[in-house]
Parts: structure tokens; sequence; C-alpha cells
């Protein structure tokens, strides 16, 4: 994968040096980070696309950290937390009594990121009226402030995002087409969390290692129960509602132990076992319940990758680097639910 470092505890400081707080090594993920290290040595405007709650600005930020203009200013302004009043102003900036309030000389975004990158955040709700400005600066690299007739020249690399379809808003006539194909350079996709389950694991730690920092409270254990619930939530908001949870989490944890924050959600089968399992163990028990519960069954639409929902090729990979094999860990026929719990929680 060239310059880009993963997520493995070994390179953790170098790995967020680089890249942030983009945690995972899924397919998904990983294609979506093969993009980021074709695009960023570049000067072309990204368009990053994505559900609310992916991580967008990380994504973008990345683009930036892997570029030339590293060192170089990072401005962000999400677009659709300004007034439509005051957005030109945020943007391109005013002279001294422009409009009513405007007491003093304001330099805008643009101007801010010169020879850096600007991320506009939101793309999708800049107004009609807004846009051939945009436009204009995105093809010229000028603009004029608001109150001025002087020309600024200025060096910006943009990165937009959106939640917003712009195909289907430009087909209705919301946006402007031109300014469309223009952000559309390099467009990415970032997948939803649901279709990167097996980051969740990662995700999960890092989060609780970030939260238990600030919070002083140490967390050691989360039951097999809470990691297989965490897994199996289909997360409508996100890596954002999952950070959220986790630091709930770790509010409510007694006894360096995790609960779950979910407030009704389907668990595998740990009834007769309260152990709880370390964070690495965690991703070994929800494989190896699977596993058991469909009769080591891996591939077809009722096998454990589909259970899972990875990859087959995914699921024989993760289980070669758990040491995962029917031959070392299926139960003896006598064996009982709380027998194969115990079993398991010496192998961790």
């Amino acid at each position: 994968m060239g310059a880009i470092q993963r997520f493995v505890s070994g390179d953790q400081a170098s790995y967020e040096r680089r890249f942030e707080q983009v945690i995972g090594n899924s397919p998904a993920l990983e294609s979506v980070l093969d993009q980021v290290e074709r695009v960023a040595p570049t000067s072309s405007t990204v368009l990053i696309l994505g559900e609310t709650g992916t991580g967008k600005e990380l994504i973008a930020h990345a683009i930036h950290n892997l570029s030339a203009r590293c060192g170089r200013p990072f401005v962000r302004l999400n677009c659709a937390a300004i007034p439509l009043d005051l957005l030109e102003s945020e943007l391109f900036g005013h002279e001294k009594g422009a409009f009513t309030g405007a007491i003093a000389q304001k330099i805008g975004r643009f101007e801010l990121a010169d020879k850096g990158t600007l991320f506009l955040d939101e793309v999708g709700d800049i107004p009609p009226a807004l846009q051939p400005k945009l436009l204009r600066v995105l093809q010229e690299q000028e603009f004029e402030r608001l109150g001025s007739t002087r020309t600024h020249q200025v060096d910006v690399r943009l990165v937009a995002a959106t939640n917003r379809n712009l195909t289907e808003m430009a087909n209705r006539g919301e946006f402007r087409s031109d300014l469309y194909y223009r952000l559309n350079v390099f467009p990415i996709t970032l997948p939803p969390l649901r279709e990167r389950r097996e980051d969740i694991p990662a995700l999960v730690a890092h989060f609780v290692e970030i939260y238990g920092r600030r919070m002083s409270r140490q967390i050691e254990h989360i039951a097999p129960g809470t990691m297989a619930a965490l897994v199996s939530y289909p997360w409508p908001g996100n890596i954002r509602e999952l950070q959220n949870l986790i630091e709930r989490a770790v509010i409510l944890s007694d006894d360096g132990v995790l609960p779950n924050p979910l407030p009704s959600v389907a668990t595998l089968d740990t009834s007769t076992s309260p152990a709880a399992t370390t964070l690495k163990g965690s991703e070994r028990i929800l494989i190896l319940n699977t596993l058991e519960s469909v009769g080591w069954v891996i591939g077809g639409p009722k096998g454990a990758a589909a259970k899972l929902d990875l990859k087959r090729t995914t699921l024989i990979h993760k289980m070669q680097k758990l040491g995962i094999s029917r031959s070392s860990h299926q139960r003896s026929p006598g064996t009982t639910r709380s027998g194969s719990q115990e079993q398991l929680s010496q192998l961790q």
C-alpha cells in the first residue's frame, strides 16, 4: 500500500500522524485509501461522497497530509452551518462597510487557504446565487472580496464533501451542472459503517482508549455479547454514532468492563458465561461463536461469512490471522455451551 500505514499496534503513532484517526483495514476502507494515495500528490479537486458520520473530513485531511501542501494551511468550512447571507463573506471575505454590520475587513476562507487546502463540507448546500462565484474561483483561481473591485489570486486545492446526490440535484436544476462537473474531477465514495463491520472492533478499541484516557478510566474487558452487539448493529449514524455511544459506555463503565451502550439488540448466546474477554480476543470469540452456530460452514448464503457480513476470503484471512481452525477449536460431541466458552477463555 505504499506510504500508507495501516492500523497495527506497533505502527499506531506513525499511522495516526499520516491518516489522523482513519481506523481499520477492511477491503472497503483499503479501496478508499488506495484512491487517497493516488490523488493526494496531485492538485486535482476531490469530491468526497458518503452518508453523514462516515469520516469525510478525516479523509480530506488525509489527502492534505499526503500532498505536497502538507505543512501549509488546511482550512475547513461547513457550508450548511453558515447562514446563507453570510456564506459569501465566509468564502471570499469582505471590506469594511461592504454591508450593514461589516465594521472591519474580513479575510475569507479561500484567502486563508492560499498555498494549502480548502475543505468545503456539505457543498451541496451552497445556494444557486453563490455557485457561479465558486465556479469562477475554481477555474480561474481568482476572486474579489465583497465591497471591493480588486482581484485576488490564490493557489488553493479544493476538497469538497456532501451527503447529497449532486447528480440528481443538477438534473433538477438545484445545482449548476458546470460546477458539479468541476467538483467531480476525482470522486471518492466512503462506505457506511455497516459495509465495513470488520473494522468495528478496531474502532471500538480506538475510542475506548481515547475516552478512557480523557476520563481516567481503565477499560480492560469487553463482554463477548457486547462486542457482538456492536458488530451486528446497523449504525445509521455511522462512525459518529459509534464514537458517541462508546463515550457513553466509558462513562457508565465499572470495574474495567465496558457495558453495552445499545438500548436493545440481539446478541450472541453467552448466557452461561459472564466472563469478559480482551479487546483482541473479542473478535475471535465472535468468529468462533458464529462458526459453531452454522456448523463451521464458511461460504454460502447461510455460512459464517454471510452472517458476519464479510467476504468469504476476508473471513478465511481473519481465521488464519487469529489461529482459528475447526480441528483445534471444534467442541467434542458431549461438550456443553458453557464448557466451550470456558475452553475459549483459556485460548485468549
